[in-house]
């Protein structure tokens, strides 16, 4: 009976931690703050490596010029 009541509170405080979380999350979009993990490329670089692309310069080629991995070119030329 102890450990279901243990159990219980345990989950409620959890409940409540995730909601707080949450809620400090949607306060800082709303206040302009960038979430997660900054980008490895700006836009200008973004458009240059789908111009080279274009223009037959290879993936590999490419990520080593703005020094990122392969996957990445191939997401920004997607």
């Amino acid at each position: 009976m102890t450990m279901q009541v243990i159990a219980a509170v345990a989950e409620f405080e959890r409940d409540l931690l995730i909601e707080r979380t949450q809620a400090g999350v949607q306060r800082a979009r709303a206040n302009g703050k960038a979430i997660g993990r900054p980008a490895s490329l700006t836009d200008d670089q973004k458009a240059a490596v789908r111009e080279a692309r274009g223009s037959g310069a290879s993936v590999s080629s490419l990520a080593r010029t703005y020094q990122v991995s392969r996957q990445t070119i191939g997401r920004v030329c997607e």
